[in-house]
C-alpha cells in the first residue's frame, strides 16, 4: 500500500476579505480534497505525522486557522470565536469549487467540523474527530471576564505599538513551553513540527524567537452547546460517516458526549468510535501510527480511489 509523501505538497493561499488563509495541499489535487483543520492555538504542522501514513490516492488539504501559523489575522477589533471560524469551511469549499467535502480535525478543528456537519450535512461527505467531539464547558465563569481583558489589553499592545514584540524565548525553551502547557500532548521531541509555522526571529534578541500567532487567539470564545442543542445538531447529522479518535489519558471526550455519540451512533453502520491506550489530546501528533490504523480504513471505505472531480 502506498502512501502520501509528507515532502510533497503545494503551498496555497485562499484569499479573503482580510488577507488570506495559508495551506497545503498534499497529494492529488485533483479529485476533492480531506480538509484537515487543527486546534485551538496550533497549525497544520499537527497534521505532519498523520500524512505519511494516509493513502496515496487521496488529497489532504491542511490549512491554519485565520491568526494561526501562517495564515492571516483577523482586522482589528474582530473577535475571534468558534462560529466565525466555522464559515472558513464554506470558504474553503467556494473558492475551491467544492460542493461537498471531508471534514478532519483535532479539537477546535473537530468542534468545526461537528457544528458545519449540522448546518450543512448535505454538503460533507464524512467527519473524522480527533480527540474531541463536543467543546469543552468552562466551569470557571471567572475565566471569560480574564479572556476579555485579555483580549483587549492585547489589542492595545498591538495598535499603539509600545510593545512592538511578544516575549522571546531560545527554540530550546520554546519547545519546553509547549510540552510543558500541553501536559507533554506535544512532546519536546515533536514541538518543531508546530513551532516551525509559528515563531519568528526576535529583532531585539537574534539568539531568541517569539510566537508569531495573533495573540488574541488566546483570548478566544468558546462555543458553548449545551445538551439539548448538541443532541438536535447530532439528529441533523443523521447516518453520516463519522469517525471519533479518543487518546485514553485525555478528558476531552468524556461522559458529556455520550448522548451526542449515541445519537451519531444510532441506525448508523458508518459511526466507529475508537480509543488509543496512552494517548494525550495530540494522540493523532504522538500517536499517529496507532490512530492510523483506524483511519486508513475509513478513508478506503468512504472515498474510492476514484471520487468525484473538483
Amino acid at each position: 500500500m502506498e502512501t502520501l509523501s509528507s515532502s510533497s505538497f503545494v503551498d496555497v493561499k485562499i484569499p479573503a476579505p482580510w488577507g488570506y488563509i495559508s495551506g497545503r495541499w498534499y497529494g492529488n489535487r485533483t479529485d476533492r480534497p480531506i480538509l484537515a483543520i487543527h486546534g485551538w492555538l496550533d497549525n497544520l504542522g499537527t497534521f505532519e505525522q498523520l500524512i505519511p501514513l494516509l493513502p496515496d490516492y487521496i488529497g489532504v488539504l491542511c490549512i491554519d486557522l485565520p491568526g494561526h501559523g501562517r495564515s492571516s489575522r483577523f482586522p482589528a477589533g474582530v473577535h475571534y470565536n468558534v462560529y466565525d471560524y466555522v464559515f472558513i469551511i464554506p470558504r474553503v469549499m467556494k473558492e475551491l469549487g467544492l460542493s461537498k467535502v471531508a471534514l478532519m480535525g483535532h479539537s477546535l478543528g473537530g468542534v468545526m467540523s461537528f457544528m458545519y456537519a449540522a448546518m450543512a450535512p448535505s454538503t460533507v461527505d464524512f467527519v473524522i474527530s480527533l480527540d474531541v467531539l463536543l467543546p469543552r464547558r468552562i466551569e470557571d465563569p471567572s475565566k471569560l471576564s480574564r479572556d476579555i481583558e485579555g483580549y483587549l489589553v492585547e489589542e492595545k499592545r498591538q495598535a499603539d505599538g509600545t510593545q512592538p514584540e511578544p516575549p522571546s524565548f531560545t527554540l530550546s525553551k520554546m519547545r519546553n513551553v509547549l510540552a510543558r502547557s500541553s501536559n507533554n500532548s506535544i512532546p519536546h521531541s515533536l514541538a518543531d513540527h508546530m513551532l516551525h509555522r509559528q515563531v519568528a526571529k526576535s529583532q531585539i534578541y537574534p539568539e531568541k524567537v517569539f510566537f508569531s500567532r495573533d495573540g488574541r487567539v488566546k483570548f478566544y470564545h468558546i462555543f458553548d452547546i449545551e445538551n439539548g442543542l448538541a443532541a438536535e445538531m447530532a439528529r441533523r447529522i443523521q447516518k453520516k460517516p463519522y469517525l471519533v479518535i479518543k487518546g485514553s489519558l485525555s478528558p476531552f471526550v468524556g461522559p458529556r458526549c455520550d448522548e451526542t455519540m449515541s445519537i451519531l451512533s444510532q441506525d448508523n453502520p458508518h459511526f466507529e468510535f475508537y480509543e488509543v491506550e496512552g494517548g494525550k489530546h495530540h494522540v493523532h501528533l504522538h500517536a499517529a501510527k496507532e490512530c492510523a490504523r483506524y483511519i486508513v480504513p475509513f478513508i478506503r471505505k468512504h472515498i474510492p480511489s476514484k471520487s468525484s472531480k473538483l
